[in-house]
Parts: structure tokens; C-alpha cells; sequence
């Protein structure tokens, strides 16, 4: 049997090799990684997306949620700072969709913020006044001032989350009717009437359609009102452009296969 011969001084400088460039690597992490045992916050930064648009939440307001829970960070330790509490902190802000935190080799906070999405507002005649977002989930009232539609009238939560919301997404997505409409009101028996900015008119749709699955719901809800927009949008152009927009007090696009227009008291002959 032929004898292997081991080359210990090749070994050992490879050895030292990889213990040299476990030292590096070690140090190059120890010295890219902030000393938080002695530095101190110097500065926060605070980003909140879409801040112009949606308004719900602002800088200040953060920073005062922070100041009120003793969290924030300005001029601590950075050991004594928790990214993972501010985060849980900013999370239970109910405008708050996510929230993110963490620290910076020059003693720097960052805290970065996503707003949930209103897309109407309930008002109903029980005197309920909240916001439902994009994910149909009920937002508190607050300061929000921009120009959301409203909904008003028969409105239960139920019917809100249900029924209003997804309508009202519907309206949103499409900058022209976003504009245009600017009320729903939602009669006794749930059939749903639209108030719009331009002409002094109502517009009747009828019963929005019902499942009990949520998918097939909202699919069937957002074909309905999208079929009935459609419509509306034929009978402005060829319809009110002749006739005027305000010559009309209700425009009733309940039914497919025709448009039933009542005229104001004032135009009927």
C-alpha cells in the first residue's frame, strides 16, 4: 500500500487562510455595525406614504404617538431603542397600513409608514359616521377633509362593508365618475341612489345584487354599477348633451333595457 504523504505546511498556511479571512469578515461586521453601546439618536427621519393625498396621519402625529408611549427616539442610546415597539406602536394607529423602523451606522432613525386607502365615507341615518378603506375594513372619523364620496341614508355596517364598499370602489378606480359622483344615498329598501357634482339631477340604479360569498358578491356588484356607469356615460353624451343637464330631475337606469328620465316640475308640459 502506497503511503500518503501530508503536506503540513500547505495545510496549516491554508488553515491560517481561512481563520485570516474569518477575522476580516468578523471585523468588517464589527466595524460596519453601529456602537450603540455609546451612540445616541441624533436625528429621526419619519416617512409617510402618499402624505399629500390621503392625510390621514401626519409627521406630527407620529411623532407625538412616540412621545406619548415614551418611544421616541431622539437623543437615546441606541441600545435603549426598540425598532420592533415603535412598530407595534405605529401599527395599532388605526390610519397605519404597515410600519417599519431600524437604525443607522450614524446614530440615525428611520421610520417609514404606508397609510390604509379610504375610498368613502358613511354617514348614515342613525348618525354612524366612519370611513371604509380599500379592504372594506371600517376606518374611525377623523380630521380627513379631501373629497371622498359620501354615503348616506340606510346604512348598517352590515350593508357598508358589504355592499357600499365595493360600489364605491367601483366609482373610485374611474377618474371620471370619481369626479362626477359625490354622493350615495341608500333608500329604505336598499336600492341605491347616486347624487353627482355636475347637473341637478338623481341617478336611480336599483338593488345592488346579493351573495352570500364575499368574491362572487363584489364580482357581481362591480359588474352591476360598472354596466350601470357605462350606461349613464351613453346617455350623457347623447342624451343630456341635447337635452341639458339639468333638465332632468331623475334619470332611472334601474332597468337594462331602457332609460326612464323624469322631468322637474318646472319642464313638464
Amino acid at each position: 500500500m502506497k503511503k500518503i504523504r501530508v503536506n503540513w505546511k500547505k495545510t496549516i498556511i491554508v488553515a491560517l487562510d481561512v481563520v485570516l479571512a474569518a477575522y476580516l469578515v468578523l471585523a468588517f461586521t464589527a466595524f460596519n455595525k453601529p456602537d450603540e453601546t455609546s451612540q445616541i439618536c441624533s436625528k429621526v427621519s419619519i416617512q409617510i406614504e402618499d402624505e399629500a393625498d390621503n392625510g390621514f396621519i401626519t409627521t406630527s402625529e407620529i411623532k407625538n404617538r412616540l412621545l406619548n408611549s415614551s418611544l421616541y427616539p431622539i437623543n437615546k442610546p441606541l441600545t435603549s431603542i426598540s425598532a420592533r415597539s415603535i412598530e407595534e406602536t405605529l401599527m395599532r394607529t388605526p390610519f397605519v397600513k404597515t410600519a417599519e423602523c431600524y437604525k443607522t451606522q450614524d446614530g440615525q432613525v428611520n421610520i417609514s409608514i404606508s397609510q390604509r386607502v379610504p375610498v368613502v365615507r358613511i354617514k348614515s341615518e342613525t348618525g354612524a359616521d366612519y370611513y371604509l378603506d380599500d379592504n372594506d375594513c371600517i376606518m374611525p372619523n377623523s380630521h380627513y377633509t379631501s373629497d371622498l364620496i359620501i354615503a348616506t341614508g340606510n346604512i348598517s355596517t352590515a350593508f357598508a362593508t358589504r355592499y357600499v364598499s365595493p360600489m364605491s370602489r367601483v366609482i373610485m378606480k374611474d377618474a371620471f365618475w370619481k369626479n362626477q359622483i359625490e354622493q350615495i344615498n341608500v333608500r329604505p329598501d336598499h336600492g341605491i341612489e347616486l347624487v353627482p357634482r355636475v347637473g341637478n339631477h338623481i341617478i336611480y340604479i336599483g338593488q345592488l345584487p346579493q351573495h352570500n360569498d364575499k368574491e362572487k358578491r363584489q364580482k357581481l356588484i362591480e359588474d352591476f354599477v360598472g354596466n350601470k356607469l357605462k350606461r349613464l356615460d351613453q346617455f350623457y353624451k347623447y342624451g343630456l348633451s341635447q337635452a341639458g343637464w339639468n333638465k332632468y330631475a331623475v334619470i332611472n337606469l334601474e332597468y337594462d333595457n331602457q332609460i326612464i328620465c323624469k322631468k322637474h316640475p318646472k319642464d313638464k308640459k
